[in-house]
């Protein structure tokens, strides 16, 4: 949870760098999360409250990817692959996927003195 949590602080930090770890926990959280309010949605009867989550995630969905593709030694404008169908987005999975790279423009490897 804390790695959502970091996310949604650095909610329009399009700089830096984000671990595999790091992005994935924001994905898997942000999820059950989505999950959580589809399943209230249901039995309400309308899709307001899934719809509201994601409006208010986009934006630290777009700038977490963005640290992690910095990470991957891409820039953030990758994210735009997934306008082509189907091989974008497989693309842009490979891509935040791949282990973190040394050093590079956008910073220090995150990865550095921690374990994983």
């Amino acid at each position: 949870m804390d790695y959502f949590i970091e996310a949604l602080k650095k909610y329009a930090e399009f700089t830096g760098r984000a671990s595999r770890t790091q992005y994935w926990m924001f994905i898997l959280f942000y999820l059950l999360i989505y999950i959580g309010f589809s399943v209230l949605d249901a039995f309400i009867g309308q899709e307001i409250l899934s719809i509201l989550y994601s409006l208010a995630l986009l934006l630290p969905s777009i700038s977490v990817a963005t640290r992690r593709l910095h990470d991957t030694g891409r820039s953030g404008w990758w994210q735009l692959i997934v306008l082509i169908p189907i091989i974008g987005l497989i693309i842009l999975i490979v891509f935040l996927v791949q282990d973190s790279h040394e050093d590079n423009e956008y910073g220090e490897n995150p990865k550095v003195g921690k374990l994983g």
